[in-house]
């Protein structure tokens, strides 16, 4: 349910079919008719346009032998640069054809050559690449048709294996645009995604072998260590809802696929749960993995657990963590890195694995106050072949984005020294104000969130302060470098507000107990601990207690839409593609399975918990000026979950504004889209939380 797998039936019906078509902007009868504000336009978007800087780095990878660093740039400077690791001035741009566009870097193990995806040209398909890095174009692999993501090396360099979903016409996950609907609802049109395997040998571009079966959705995969078999985890098809049933498979290539481990089956604290990042151990005895509730495909958090390659019954390494393990690797068969959230910080550590019960000799590399990736997926890394270096990308809300890497083994009593590789945003300063991680305690637990300051800060000035809740509910904000764009952080701060981003019960970063604490819960317990991380913040900075105002996106947009229900704290409210009726919404999304482990049952079997935490059975609480968007095309957030709470305010009489916006799914894409959220969320706390 982020802003991070979606056809939602409900949003098509034809009563709503055409108002949701187009992009309309309804306002009720009771709302106030807004002055000209085109200098306050003018100002916004000026600030918007300054919240861009720097230059943007993509993927990192370090070579398994250490001495060569790649990364891809966005922006003027697009492309992929190789350089020694020691002198990335040294930099030279891989070789391709005009006007390409590159994701997923992965090394050979020999480290003597760079495979990549590419689309050129005019061209809408994206196909595989090789690079010897001899000065001469890389060239085309493979002859594809489709979408593609997640590329791998085989341990003997002869194969690449890649997510494939074979003729394609959208994006797979549940955060792009949903096909308007044709045929018959749920079987026809079914895209699936499978491993392909590419021949990392051939001369010319062939087609690749399909690995996995045409009847299961691969989510992401693994090799073994001989590159005879994969590891995967997959689901039967439609991938977008049924991730959250999914199954740990081992399948020979060209082989079967033999279940290793399905989470409905097993007993104890895994029972019913999600899995991801598979993991074969290199001496092909056991398979870790991450399991734990987590409400998205790709915004991965639990405990790390442990299954024999054969199969049978897991075993959890990590129980009681007060951390949220996101990404692992091995280092050789007894020892493990685990890359976790801890509070709001990211940090690395190496354990090890012993013949039973959890992890022991921790030894940690770093804790970063910051945000540390590769940019493949959720807190992942770029590790040389022996482990001895670890390369990434960092950035936090005062630092921009810069290559670092760290040696674990250099780290004494605390941690390793980070050495900063990169330096293409010296001098870079943000256009918002500073920030802190802030904590408070509710309910008995510890909360922490992120407070960022107001640009130009007075402490002798009182402000107004915006509460951003994040979306999941199983995520957590962290401290990075952002610029405009939707709901932003630090365009609020650049506007001059106070903006707290709380972790409340739910979030990664705590430990598992912490993330399933919302579990039959959603509204109540989640929302004092925001309400005490608003009185944490006012009672360390003046902020101004009648000017408080409320906005999220997905989870952040229920919580919105249901705070106002419960309290008159917040003076105005904006709600981005929310859910306000849980017992309507259970029929009308795209992604019904991630429901069942948080409500414990369908709608159908007890409709009471749902009704429990829908805003919509307390509507005539509310007397929050409130602002609602939503994509036409949202299938993990419906539009017509916007439209049922628009339509009941509008009844009651609560000022309220709705806007949908047309081709648009959960996570919108279109820019000019994303930078009117932002214009409208600011007018609208600026109207409806005026300074005196």
């Amino acid at each position: 349910m982020l802003s991070r797998s979606f056809a939602a039936s409900f949003r098509r019906l034809g009563f709503v079919g055409l108002s949701l078509a187009l992009a309309i902007f309804v306002t009720a009868a009771s709302a106030q008719t807004a002055p000209d504000q085109s200098a306050e336009k003018a100002h916004i978007d000026e600030v918007l346009r300054g919240l861009s800087r720097g230059r943007s780095i993509g993927q990192v990878a370090i070579s398994p032998d250490g001495s060569r660093l790649a990364w891809i740039e966005y922006g003027r400077e697009a492309g992929i640069r190789v350089s020694p690791i020691g002198d990335l001035s040294k930099a030279e741009q891989v070789k391709l054809g005009d006007r390409c566009q590159q994701s997923d870097l992965v090394w050979r193990p020999d480290s003597k050559s760079l495979a990549f995806f590419a689309v050129c040209g005019d061209s809408k398909q994206t196909d595989l690449y090789l690079s010897h890095l001899d000065g001469q174009p890389a060239s085309r692999l493979t002859r594809l048709n489709g979408y593609v993501n997640d590329s791998a090396f085989s341990p003997d360099g002869t194969k690449i294996a890649f997510l494939y979903v074979e003729g394609a016409t959208r994006s797979a996950g549940a955060l792009a645009a949903m096909k308007p609907p044709a045929g018959v609802i749920g079987e026809d049109g079914i895209e699936v995604q499978r491993v392909a395997v590419a021949d990392a040998t051939a001369s010319e571009p062939t087609a690749p072998n399909l690995g996995t079966p045409a009847n299961l959705h691969a989510f992401e995969f693994d090799w073994s260590p001989d590159s005879k078999s994969l590891a995967y985890i997959a689901a039967e098809p439609p991938g977008e809802n049924n991730w959250w049933t999914a199954k740990l498979y081992t399948q020979a290539i060209e082989g079967e696929a033999k279940v290793i481990l399905a989470p409905a089956e097993v007993s104890g604290p895994l029972h019913g749960l999600q899995i991801a990042v598979p993991r074969w151990s290199p001496d092909g005895k056991s398979i870790a993995f991450i399991g734990g509730l987590m409400s998205d495909q790709g915004s991965t958090g639990g405990d790390v657990w442990l299954v024999s390659a054969q199969g049978g019954q897991p075993h959890n390494l990590t129980p009681g963590r007060a951390a949220t393990p996101a990404w692992i690797e091995w280092d050789g068969s007894e020892h493990l890195f685990i890359s976790e959230v801890a509070g709001g910080n990211d940090r690395l550590l190496r354990v090890h694995v012993p013949a039973s019960g959890p992890v022991d000799d921790e030894r940690y590399a770093y804790r970063l106050a910051g945000s540390a990736g590769d940019g493949r997926i959720s807190h992942s890394l770029s590790a040389t072949a022996d482990h001895s270096l670890f390369v990434f990308r960092m950035s936090s809300m005062d630092h921009p984005t810069e290559i670092y890497s760290v040696r674990p083994a250099s780290a004494d009593a605390g941690f390793a020294p980070l050495t900063q590789l990169s330096h293409f945003n010296d001098g870079i300063e943000p256009a918002w104000g500073k920030s802190e991680s802030l904590s408070w305690t509710s309910d008995g637990f510890h909360v922490q969130g992120w407070l960022m300051l107001p640009k130009e800060y007075d402490p002798a000035k009182k402000y107004p302060l915006i509460v951003l809740v994040h979306g999941g509910p199983a995520a957590a904000v962290q401290s990075r470098w952002g610029a405009g764009g939707g709901l932003s952080a630090t365009a609020f701060s650049a506007l001059g507000y106070f903006v707290l981003q709380p972790n409340p019960r739910g979030s990664f970063g705590q430990g598992e107990a912490f993330t399933e604490a919302n579990r039959k819960d959603f509204g109540y317990g989640d929302l004092r601990d925001i309400l005490a991380g608003v009185d944490a913040a006012e009672a360390k900075y003046p902020i101004d207690n009648n000017r408080v105002g409320l906005t999220g996106w997905s989870y952040g947009g229920f919580m919105t839409m249901f705070a106002i229900t419960q309290t008159h704290r917040f003076r105005a409210a904006v709600a981005g593609a929310g859910i306000s009726n849980w017992q309507s919404y259970y029929g009308e999304n795209s992604i019904g399975q991630w429901m069942i482990p948080y409500f414990g049952a369908s709608v159908y079997d007890d409709p009471a918990v749902y009704a429990k935490s829908s805003a919509i059975g307390f509507v005539k609480q509310v007397k929050t000026p409130t602002l609602i968007v939503v994509g036409d095309r949202d299938g993990e957030c419906p539009a017509p979950q916007s439209y049922e709470l628009w339509h009941a305010l509008r009844d009651e009489h609560v000022t309220t504004q709705l806007v949908v916006y047309p081709n648009e799914g959960h996570g919108f894409v279109d820019p000019a889209h994303r930078r009117d959220v932002m214009e409208r969320a600011v007018e609208w706390f600026a109207r409806y939380m005026p300074a005196n």
